[in-house]
């Protein structure tokens, strides 16, 4: 064990400590392998942490149930908090005030209602079938591989065709998805590098260049606007509002970042989850309708999305303590999600656990417009993978990668006897 790793697990016995010790612009190995015990020091001790920066880190849930539904006094816009992150008028300055999940209203009302009507309950059913036969080659494939990864070859593998196929990505075209995705979304860690903001801005550039071709061949032949959603995005809704080429273009690159991070992150971390939890492994297998109770129960106790933020857009208080109005805020998902006050024995993965109202996908305003499609992906994959391999095991070390908002892993080889 290293002397980080040493020092980290003397200060989990002095939760205090452990949560004065917190600093979100330098987190340590120990946090990246397991941030539960730090969340857990932050939500006994400094639940309304202030960081040296001014900055607020909260972790308990009902702290971020509040302030998801206040779209009023907390504001998603961010850039203000953006400019010295990335540069204003840089790539990633431009797409990140400009996508759908760090805007307000009237853009985040515009852009979420034209993308929900192309994710109806009635659609997404329609794409169980086209699911069943991704995920049953997939997983023919993995029997084919000397030595199978669990993400490359199958868990990444999945929403990059499903987003592909919403948004009408010819199959030959969509290799670079996903290297573009991780890109952007790693810029996004609390303190980036010079490195992953570099590559960060080329990719959106190369996807912006990629997607200004894509929509002049959409233009010329169309295609069905209640399945296809860029589509759907370009005509607009019927009353004639439409979108700038800039916004169309953004939320497309958003679109292909939420859906590849969400359900690669879920299934991944599902599946580790049953090998450290056999019990409840074993009870799925000989359960199987479980798998929708489990799939909730993988987004709570490992959430795919660890961070989210606001700011006060007016002075407030937050758990007693008075917040100025334009003080950023962390909000802990990870954290939120397993606190006590909210889930009994959170730290146990439970996978009938009821009720399971987790902050996963966000609440109110800014709750996740395809949960419900991110949701039957994980339940088809997990249920299938498990069916099919039911005594898989780990053939070496997993992974993650080093990222605090986006937890999941990057690698995760596998044995299937």
């Amino acid at each position: 064990m290293s002397s980080a790793l040493r020092r980290d697990a003397r200060l989990d016995s002095d939760p205090a400590a452990l949560a004065a010790r917190f600093d979100l612009l330098h987190l340590t190995d120990a946090f990246y392998d397991d941030p539960y015990p730090t969340y857990r020091a932050l939500r006994q001790c400094e639940p309304v942490k202030r960081l040296a920066d001014g900055s607020l880190f909260l972790t308990r849930y009902a702290d971020l149930d509040r302030i998801y539904r206040d779209t009023t006094t907390f504001t998603s816009d961010k850039t203000v908090e953006f400019a010295p992150k990335f540069g204003v008028g840089t790539p990633l300055y431009v797409h990140h005030t400009t996508s759908l999940v760090f805007n307000d209203p009237p853009l985040h009302t515009r852009v979420r209602r034209l993308i929900a009507g192309a994710l109806t309950p009635r659609a997404i059913n329609g794409m169980e079938p086209g699911l069943i036969r991704l995920i049953d080659g997939l997983l023919d494939r993995l029997t084919e591989r000397d030595h199978p990864d669990l993400i490359e070859d199958f868990a990444a593998a999945i929403p990059i065709e499903v987003i592909g196929n919403l948004l009408s990505v010819p199959t030959d075209e969509r290799g670079a998805l996903r290297d573009w995705s991780l890109a952007i979304l790693g810029a996004l860690e609390p303190a980036p590098t010079i490195v992953q903001r570099a590559l960060g801005d080329t990719a959106v550039t190369e996807f912006l260049a990629y997607l200004e071709d894509l929509v002049v061949r959409r233009r010329a032949a169309p295609g069905d606007p209640a399945t296809d959603v860029l589509t759907r995005l370009i005509q607009g809704e019927t009353s004639g509002d439409r979108l700038s080429e800039a916004e169309l273009l953004h939320n497309c690159i958003f679109l292909l970042n939420a859906g590849h991070e969400t359900t690669t992150n879920l299934i991944g971390n599902g599946l580790q989850a049953l090998l450290d939890w056999p019990e409840e492994k074993r009870r799925l297998i000989d359960n199987p309708d479980a798998i929708k109770t489990a799939i909730e129960e993988f987004l709570r106790f490992e959430s795919s999305n660890q961070l989210g933020n606001r700011a006060a857009g007016v002075a407030t208080e937050i758990g007693g303590v008075a917040v100025a109005a334009g003080t950023p805020i962390h909000l802990c998902i990870g954290g939120a999600n397993r606190d006590p006050a909210q889930f009994p024995d959170p730290d146990r993965l439970d996978i009938g656990r009821m009720p399971n109202r987790h902050l996963a996908f966000a609440t109110g305003a800014h709750q996740c417009a395809g949960m419900n499609l991110a949701r039957l992906e994980g339940r088809i994959a997990i249920a299938g993978f498990l069916k099919r391999f039911p005594n898989y095991e780990l053939a070496g070390e997993p992974v993650r990668g080093g990222r605090a908002r986006f937890r999941g892993f990057l690698s995760l080889p596998v044995q299937l006897p």
